[in-house]
């Protein structure tokens, strides 16, 4: 709750969109020069979902999908929105913002819209700015996206890289309350030194015919993955202390942690330093891989909808992605 204007910002809905086409590991064994034993033992991937360029899944498609779900939980319309604040690397276009694209198909017409870029960590950074607005009081009910379609920009000759993506969305409603369920604090952080771990090169990628029609991006991943796995696990584990520590808080305390679901190595080696135990920790992501953007809404989505989370629980939620980025909240579960 802001000290002056006696604002909290709650998340008051959850929802989630993914595509139609599943690709497992043993779909790409046939594609590229790997194994199903070889990815399942080295990220715990097993599926991905791969949106099709001519089925309505466009980055804004399954944004919007998401945010609907999102507004019947929360029992609003969209015409109570004030702001979305989209994260995503993946627009439909170079502009405008996809935010505006999502406020078109749902018709929140009032609502002001724009994009955050900031990789895998595009839903927490927009997050961040949703509870500023709202205990600025600038903002009402603002809705905040998490979604990439990581598969327009994925090499599929890359076969270190292009197994570990998956396409999806997912979005929550934030209002103005007065109670102890709240957003308790956002902290993000960038470390543009290290932007050649992880960024977008200019070039087409290649994409497998049998993974047609993808209409790719003009520009690939490129990503080194040990220097990308040290520095994400460092890099959230302090952030993770540091925003338990803002709040009186230790891993103990911690109902559910939902980390950015890149690599399960990564989320164990995470989970062991904030002290929060395995059956804490809420995964999914041998069956989406890594989603970017909509990682932790998915999954905060799955967990709520399966009662995994209780009202009155904190839960943590900490990413890392491109730049690179990272952040976490802690939240007081208001649902």
């Amino acid at each position: 709750m802001d000290a002056k204007t006696g604002r909290a910002p709650v998340i008051i809905g959850t929802g989630s969109a993914w595509p139609q086409r599943a690709v497992s590991n043993l779909d790409l064994q046939n594609i590229v020069d790997t194994s199903d034993e070889w990815i399942t033992r080295r990220t715990g991937i097993r599926q991905r979902f791969i949106a099709r360029a001519d089925q309505n899944e466009e980055t804004s498609d399954l944004a919007a999908s998401a945010s609907l779900a999102a507004l019947e939980m929360a029992g609003k319309t969209p015409a109570d929105l004030d702001m979305i604040i989209l994260g995503t690397v993946t627009g439909d276009k170079p502009f405008p913002a996809c935010a505006c694209l999502v406020q078109e198909k749902i018709k929140a017409k009032k609502a002001a819209a724009f994009d955050i870029s900031a990789g895998c960590s595009g839903f927490i950074y927009s997050l961040s700015m949703a509870e500023n607005l709202i205990k600025a009081g600038q903002c009402d009910t603002v809705l905040v996206i998490g979604v990439d379609r990581i598969s327009v920009m994925l090499d599929w000759k890359d076969r270190a890289n292009c197994v570990l993506f998956g396409d999806g969305a997912g979005a929550v409603v934030v209002t103005a309350g007065d109670g102890p369920e709240k957003i308790l604090s956002t902290h993000i952080r960038s470390d543009g030194a290290c932007w050649d771990m992880l960024y977008g090169e200019y070039g087409a990628p290649y994409v497998h015919p049998s993974l047609e029609p993808i209409q790719p991006k003009p520009f690939h991943v490129v990503m080194e993955g040990n220097r990308v796995f040290k520095k994400a696990v460092s890099s959230m584990a302090s952030l993770s202390h540091e925003a338990l520590k803002a709040n009186n808080l230790t891993g103990e305390d911690i109902a559910l942690l939902i980390p950015h679901q890149a690599n399960m190595r990564i989320i164990t080696a995470l989970a062991e330093r904030v002290n929060v135990d395995m059956d804490r920790v809420y995964t999914n992501i041998d069956r989406f891989g890594n989603t970017s953007s909509g990682s932790i809404p998915i999954a905060l989505d799955e967990a709520h909808r399966k009662g995994i989370i209780q009202k009155g629980d904190h839960v943590l939620l900490v990413t890392f992605g491109a730049g690179p980025t990272w952040g976490a909240s802690v939240v007081s579960w208001g649902i």
